[in-house]
């Protein structure tokens, strides 16, 4: 019973509604809201949350907040759409509202707030922020309930039925943007659910390892190992559940940063002493992307080329049954997986949507719903050295995704060298990473560092001048963000003398490219990377 489901109305972020609980060391999954009331139940929850999502609750299909929800007699917290969905299962009225409401916002408690008994405290007995993102409203509760708290625009901001622990607030408790939220959802999940925070990393590991166990059985297994920290920590979770039983295979595409493929292979052989076969496959990869400008093009020809070259090497290896993959919630909800997410695909992962229809292996994914923090924090649990957990996230189909247009051998190394300026002139500075402990609020986000910074080629040409002769070449994008989740991100904020002395170092030393921008763009309405 220390869990929480969340029901799926179709937010893009729902995934983050799990995530945020998931930080009070309290175990939540996602389900479609129009999952089989039986997979749901199964969680054995304590409470459920609904999500928000874009739909308007009293229009024709819209979805529907699910009869055993109800008759479980467990708390609700309905958030946004959640809440207008609770509302009208339970006889309330929704209609539009006359003025919208997106972005920060000041919410009011109501004297009904501060007559509830203590133990449903759900909302600050103060005025605070929130973050609002809506265009419907309550306008006449359904019976039992109060108005708890109110804003300008929302006369019903919160509500709740203390008696069955049903509660429901209009805003997103679960984006940064509501400085409370995170105690809200504790004093849900805990004080009225009575979750207990048993969900750490060394029960993460236990029950991974046991889940791994019985999956694979005696079998063989190979592990697709990129040297980046997911695949990383899913070698090292399948390492401790089968020992010898895994193969690790690093495949060279001719696709990753500089001297990339020098430390992967250091990494794993002598720094972790497992067995691992690397592929030579650069030729192999850029025959296959020739001519090919396409993102999801790109990333269906990389994922396949990974099957079948896992698929060849397994043949030599007499034919092991699971593949490992660092496949993670991010990864998923992004490539829009229709076992969790009700969102819209916003890209194809190699790992997820990429992946051949016929293929011969069965997957084994330990991080398939973990976010990035908690695959970092098992890896830490595991042992694995800093330099490699903390190591910034590179997408798997490396610099192709980077490489705007075309992909070429030259354009990669264009591509490849002016990244390693951008990344050796942060390192020097200090900020290649976030450090830890900072404040996830601080306005100067230099001062914490980078999540992900990376360089992209853009096939946009410019005039320019060198040397007195005119310049005819490409453009380099430098983006760097600050996140903890990877779901949402925000640009960072980098002092210019830095910016100055890498566009510089660029367009002086790498050849074929004459000016250098920076991407301001948060996430969203942008993506991290650019394709």
């Amino acid at each position: 019973m220390n869990t929480i489901a969340v029901l799926d109305f179709g937010s893009q972020y729902s995934q983050l509604i799990a995530r945020r609980v998931r930080e009070l060391q309290i175990y939540c999954e996602l389900f479609p809201w129009n999952a089989p009331a039986a997979q749901v139940m199964a969680l054995q929850p304590a409470g459920f949350i609904l999500s928000g999502g874009p739909a308007s609750v009293y229009e024709p299909g819209a979805p529907q907040l699910p009869s055993y929800v109800l008759e479980s007699g467990r708390p609700i917290l309905g958030i946004c759409y959640g809440m207008q969905a609770l509302t009208h299962a339970l006889g309330g009225k929704v209609a539009p509202s006359s003025h919208k409401e997106y972005g920060s916002a000041s919410v009011e408690p109501l004297s009904a707030f501060s007559q509830l008994p203590s133990a449903y405290s759900l909302l600050p007995s103060s005025p605070f922020q929130v973050w609002m993102s809506h265009g419907d409203r309550i306008e006449a509760l359904p019976a039992g309930f109060v108005p708890l708290a109110r804003s300008i625009n929302s006369p019903v901001a919160a509500m709740g039925d203390a008696q069955r622990g049903y509660f429901g607030v209009q805003f997103h408790p679960e984006v940064r943007h509501t400085p409370d939220g995170r105690e809200i959802l504790r004093r849900f999940a805990q004080e009225i659910c009575g979750a207990q925070p048993d969900w750490t990393p060394q029960s993460i590991i236990a029950q991974s390892v046991e889940r791994i166990r019985q999956q694979v059985g005696g079998e063989r297994v190979l592990s697709a190992v990129s040297g980046g920290v997911d695949s990383s920590v899913a070698t090292a979770l399948v390492q401790r559940a089968v020992g010898d039983q895994q193969v690790a295979v690093f495949v060279d595409t001719g696709l990753l940063r500089q001297n990339e493929a020098a430390q992967v292979v250091h990494t794993f052989r002598h720094t972790l002493g497992a067995e691992l076969i690397a592929v030579d496959a650069a030729e192999e990869y850029f025959a296959a992307l020739q001519g090919v400008a396409d993102p999801e093009q790109k990333r269906r020809i990389i994922g396949e080329k990974f099957i079948r070259i896992f698929e060849a090497q397994a043949r030599s290896l007499g034919l092991p049954k699971f593949l490992v993959q660092g496949t993670i919630y991010p990864d998923v909800v992004e490539s829009a997986a229709p076992d969790r997410s009700q969102a819209a695909r916003i890209k194809t992962h190699h790992n997820v949507g990429g992946l051949p229809k016929e293929m011969h292996f069965q997957l084994v994914e330990p991080l398939r719903y973990l976010f990035k923090d908690e695959v970092r924090a098992v890896g830490e649990a595991l042992g694995l050295p800093a330099e490699l957990v903390w190591r910034q996230p590179f997408p798997g189909p490396g610099l192709a995704v980077r490489c705007l247009g075309e992909v070429t051998a030259e354009r990669i190394e264009r591509l490849r060298a002016a990244d390693a300026i951008f990344t050796a002139e942060l390192a020097a500075a200090g900020l290649l990473r976030v450090q830890p402990g900072a404040d996830s609020n601080a306005v100067e986000e230099a001062a914490r560092g980078t999540s992900q910074a990376f360089a992209v080629l853009l096939p946009v040409y410019s005039v320019g001048v060198m040397g007195d002769f005119r310049t005819y070449q490409e453009t380099i994008a430098l983006r760097a963000v600050t996140t903890d989740d990877f779901m949402t991100a925000d640009w960072a904020h980098l002092p210019h003398d830095l910016l100055g002395r890498v566009a510089n170092r660029i367009v002086n030393e790498v050849k074929g490219v004459n000016r250098v921008v920076y991407d301001i763009t948060s996430k969203p309405p942008a993506t991290i990377e650019w394709e």
